[in-house]
């Protein structure tokens, strides 16, 4: 009797915590860990580095280590562009889910610098990677398709597609995308930043006029980024097979996009919820609210990549199909499989469940399955469209293949680096937001 009574005591004692009104930290600043995790985050970005420098010196080594970095760079691409699309659509929408979430995408987003530098290796050596970069004009496509270098189609589409698929077009392109993307970074965070300094910070005047401004930025960027970010997607990484029509690319990005931001966001908070200040903020409701909308992402996903290989295969048109075929056949048929039930099938079984999405030290781990299976997509989206794919995936002989692991994971861990640097130089908690003082209300999550 007397340990039931403690049990119940403690019982009571939990839920009144539960249910008990929150005080804001007094320090809002990043932990010390942060700094530890950026170290490592540095360590295994060199050491992968110069392990992959091994591959300059094997049989085509030199062309799988490009292949792999632009692997590694889209990937990064798709976090900061990512984050500044969530950004600007909670800016729009409101909501506690994007308030605890909103120095992680800031921080993402402001590491569109590094992103900038780290697209000039890719720019030039392109021709190494594009046909259309090889031959650029159309004397010279004609020449590559009369030598053997380029069939008929390709060089027939290349040609038509010249006046946007050529490099000095690329660069223009590149830098307008990556431009206009950086003047909205820094306006949204140099606004985050000027809403919490606001003298009149904490009453309606001041929460209603930041929002306003926010959102008329934020609306019609939204709709500017999609157009930019499809653009910047055809140029680098759908015009490697140059003969390939898709009217939902750029979509699949998007969402693509989503899903490894969330997955990022969500691995982010859960670490940081060890230490305060997020380990008052971070209450359970805002983790399954996250869950759920990785979730949303994870349909939406397998909803458009499904749709677009069942109206091509229904279509069964001969410009569309070679670019599946290429993806599916030989040992090929193993990665599509793989990239099936690691990116769709497991992450939709796992976060069906209710108990995962708000168990932290599960969540962890489903979120970096995630993002691994977002590296294996990008690996299925970019190998197979070139000529020497399919013999590819046999070590023996190949060890070159492996620069496909080494170096994307170098990549990013090289991009990581610098997103942990700027997550530690601002507050993690945005104060002069009503929905601050929501996170620290009860919680009624069970």
């Amino acid at each position: 009797m007397e340990m039931a009574n403690e049990h119940h005591g403690a019982d009571l004692t939990l839920g009144h915590a539960l249910h008990a009104t929150r005080v804001l930290p007094s320090v809002l600043t990043a932990p010390q860990v942060v700094s530890t995790w950026r170290t490592r985050a540095a360590a295994v970005a060199v050491v992968l580095g110069l392990f992959s420098l091994v591959f300059l010196f094997v049989p085509l080594g030199k062309e799988h280590l490009l292949r792999a970095y632009l692997m590694g760079y889209m990937t990064c691409f798709n976090f900061v562009g990512g984050a500044l699309a969530f950004l600007m659509v909670q800016y729009v929408s409101g909501g506690k889910w994007g308030q605890i979430l909103r120095r992680p995408l800031e921080a993402m987003t402001r590491t569109i610098w590094v992103l900038i530098l780290m697209l000039v290796p890719i720019l030039l050596l392109m021709k190494h990677l594009y046909q259309w970069a090889a031959f650029p004009d159309a004397v010279s496509k004609l020449w590559a398709y009369h030598h053997g270098l380029m069939t008929q189609e390709q060089q027939l589409t290349a040609t038509s597609k010249q006046t946007m698929l050529n490099p000095s077009s690329a660069w223009i392109q590149a830098a307008i995308v990556l431009g206009i993307m950086a003047l909205v970074i820094t306006l949204l965070n140099r606004w985050s930043v000027q809403r919490d300094n606001d003298p009149q910070a904490g009453t309606p005047a001041s929460f209603d006029r930041w929002r306003v401004k926010f959102e008329n930025l934020s609306g019609p960027m939204i709709l500017l980024y999609v157009v930019l970010m499809t653009d910047f997607v055809i140029v680098f990484v759908k015009s490697l097979d140059v003969t390939w029509y898709s009217t939902v690319y750029g979509l699949q990005f998007l969402v693509a996009q989503g899903y490894a931001v969330l997955a990022l966001g969500i691995l982010t908070l859960i670490l940081l919820s060890r230490y305060e200040p997020i380990k008052t903020m971070f209450r359970t409701t805002e983790q399954h609210d996250l869950g759920k909308l990785a979730f949303a992402f994870v349909m939406l996903n397998i909803y458009l990549c499904f749709a677009e290989f069942l109206i091509i295969w229904s279509g069964n048109v001969p410009d569309e199909i070679p670019w599946y075929l290429h993806r599916i056949r030989g040992g090929w048929w193993v990665i599509c499989s793989l990239d099936v039930i690691c990116h769709w099938v497991i992450p939709f079984c796992i976060l069906l469940s209710r108990d995962i999405k708000r168990s932290k030290s599960k969540m962890i781990w489903v979120c970096v399955f995630m993002l691994l299976a977002r590296l294996l997509d990008m690996f299925w989206l970019i190998e197979p469209n070139f000529p020497d794919a399919a013999g590819n995936l046999h070590i023996s002989g190949n060890i070159g293949i492996l620069a496909y692991v080494t170096v994307p994971i170098a990549v990013v861990a090289f991009w990581m680096f610098f997103y942990l640097n700027e997550l530690a130089k601002r507050p993690l908690i945005n104060v002069n937001d009503p929905h601050t003082e929501e996170l620290l209300e009860p919680e009624h999550a069970h």
